[in-house]
């Protein structure tokens, strides 16, 4: 009786195996229709929008020598090809987007940049850190108000923090080197530089005026 049982729900499922096929098929047809129904819209739409560009310079060129009466119908063409832009707009947010770069280099370059991301994150966690650190040591000292949210001017026991901070900054700018960045390397690693050597010699000069 067991047997018999299992065997009818075996051909039932037989049976739906046989519609799911019958319907995956018709779904399969129906996909590539819609596919290439996709593609034929987005060369249209390309088509037009590269015929519009090339009757655009043309009417620029015929306005110099048209007459009145030419150049209203001119003027109606040029916004009628307006209206057809966000008509396109419009027809383009159901058509399916491109994707972008997915290839061997891309991934060697994402999986870098990544890593540059959150190392840099890292490092304004730490530039968070120290200054904070100052600003709170200011506040105790009573030679800053609450409401301050940088530092202003350098003070020798600032050096303790900043020593700290400078090596993960060169690291940084030494990341970027290494991922090709050099104009975004340079402007980072001197600015750092300039700054470092501005308070060093501020600092200098606040030695020396106390003494």
């Amino acid at each position: 009786m067991a047997l018999e049982k299992c065997q009818a729900e075996w051909e039932e499922l037989e049976k739906e195996f046989q519609q799911l096929q019958e319907t995956h098929k018709i779904y399969k047809q129906k996909l590539d229709e819609l596919t290439n129904l996709q593609t034929i819209c987005s060369s249209s739409i390309s088509k037009q929008k590269k015929s519009f560009s090339d009757l655009k310079y043309s009417f620029h060129l015929c306005k110099r020598t048209k007459n009145a009466d030419e150049l209203e119908i001119i003027r109606n063409i040029e916004c009628q090809i307006k209206e057809r832009k966000n008509v396109f707009f419009d027809m383009e947010a159901y058509l399916p987007k491109k994707n972008g770069p997915d290839g061997l280099m891309y991934q060697m370059f994402r999986n870098q940049f990544l890593a540059f991301s959150i190392y840099q994150s890292f490092v304004q966690f730490l530039q968070y850190y120290y200054q904070s650190g100052c600003l709170y040591r200011l506040r105790a000292l009573g030679e800053r108000n609450h409401l301050d949210l940088t530092v202003e001017g350098f003070q020798s026991w600032m050096w303790r923090g900043l020593t700290f901070l400078l090596p993960f900054l060169f690291f940084g700018h030494v990341f970027m080197l290494a991922l090709t960045f050099l104009l975004l390397f340079l402007g980072n690693f001197l600015t750092t530089l300039k700054v470092v050597h501005q308070k060093f010699h501020k600092n200098k000069d606040k030695a020396r005026k106390k003494e």
